[in-house]
C-alpha cells in the first residue's frame, strides 16, 4: 500500500492537507507534523475519512501538540522525555480512533534540538551521556509498546547531514543513522525500523558508507518505507524519479506486503509522477 504524507501539503489545519490530498484522488495519507492544533482536528479528520474512504497512519510528531518542541525519548532532560512519552501517547490512542495499525517515532538523539534548528545546523551543545541515553530510549519504548500493543510500532532511522557531522567534530549525536544502529533495537522486540531511504542517502554520503550495502541491511528488517529523493548533501524531500540512482537501488527489492509513504515536498505534478515512480515499485 502507498501512503502520501500530509506534510506534501502545507496548511495550517490537518483537515485542509487531507482534503486537498483526497481531491487529488489520494486514498492512503500518513498524518505528519506541520500543521497547527485545533479543537475540531479529530471530527475532520473521521468525516473526511468517511467522506472519502480515507486510509491513515500517523506519524511521530502528528496529532500536533498544544506547545512546540522536539521529541526525544532519549532525552535525559525530564520535562522533555514526559512530553516526547506524551506525544507518542497521543499519537497511538488517535491511531486507534482512526483505525490505524501503524506508527513510526524518530530514533533519539544525545542533545536536545532547538526547534528553529529541526532539519537545519545544529549548534554543537553539550552532549547526554550515550549509554544512558540509550537505556532512557529503550525504557520509554517498552512502557509504549506495553502501553499500545495493538499497533504495530516502528522507529525511523534520522539523518546526519555533513554540515551536522562537523559541527560535532565528526562525532554522529543521532541515534540510527545507519544499519550500524540498529543495535538500538536489540530487546525491543516488538519494535521493526522505518527505513527512510532519503535520511540514509545523505547519512551514507556523510559517514563515507555504501548506500546500497546500507539499504540491504535496513530492508530485510522493515516492511515500512518513507520514499523522497536528494543530493546527498541534506534531506530536501525532492521529487522520486525513474531516472534517479534511488530507483534503481531500490528496484531489486520485494515489496509485497510493504508499506510506503512519499514525503516528497513538491508541485503536484511532482508528487504525482513520484506517486507513479513508487507505484511501478511495488506492482512493476
Amino acid at each position: 500500500m502507498i501512503y502520501v504524507s500530509s506534510s506534501c501539503v502545507q496548511s495550517e489545519k490537518i483537515g485542509r492537507s487531507v482534503n486537498t490530498l483526497a481531491q487529488q484522488g489520494y486514498k492512503n495519507i500518513e498524518l505528519s507534523g506541520g500543521t497547527q492544533p485545533y479543537a475540531s482536528l479529530e471530527n475532520d479528520l473521521l468525516e473526511l475519512q468517511a467522506k472519502y474512504d480515507l486510509n491513515y497512519l500517523c506519524h511521530n510528531y502528528f496529532p500536533p501538540p498544544s506547545k512546540d518542541f522536539v521529541l526525544n525519548l532519549a532525552s535525559l532532560n525530564q520535562e522533555t522525555a514526559q512530553l516526547s512519552l506524551d506525544q507518542v501517547r497521543s499519537a497511538l490512542r488517535l491511531s486507534e480512533k482512526l483505525g490505524s495499525k501503524k506508527y513510526a517515532f524518530h530514533a533519539g538523539f544525545l542533545i536536545d534540538i532547538p526547534l528553529l534548528q529541526v532539519g537545519k545546523s545544529v549548534e554543537k551543545r553539550e552532549m547526554f551521556d550515550a549509554q544512558l541515553a540509550i537505556e532512557q530510549f529503550k525504557k520509554n519504548a517498552q512502557t509504549i509498546s506495553d502501553e499500545f500493543p495493538q499497533v504495530d510500532l516502528y522507529v525511523e532511522n534520522n539523518v546526519i547531514s555533513n554540515r551536522n557531522y562537523l559541527n560535532y567534530d565528526r562525532f554522529n549525536p543521532f541515534f540510527l543513522t545507519s544499519s550500524a544502529g540498529l543495535s538500538l533495537l536489540d530487546g525491543l522486540s516488538d519494535y521493526k525500523p522505518l527505513i527512510d531511504v532519503a535520511h540514509l542517502k545523505v547519512s551514507a554520503n556523510t559517514l563515507g558508507l555504501d548506500l546500497e550495502g546500507e539499504l540491504d541491511d535496513f530492508m530485510m528488517r522493515t516492511d515500512y518505507i518513507h520514499i523522497s529523493d536528494n543530493n546527498g548533501l541534506a534531506d530536501t524531500n525532492g521529487p522520486f524519479k525513474e531516472s534517479g540512482e534511488l530507483f534503481d537501488l531500490l528496484s531489486k527489492y520485494d515489496y509485497k506486503n510493504k508499506t510506503i509513504t512519499l514525503e516528497v515536498y513538491a508541485h503536484e505534478d511532482e508528487l504525482r509522477s513520484s506517486f507513479e515512480n513508487a507505484n511501478r515499485l511495488m506492482y512493476g
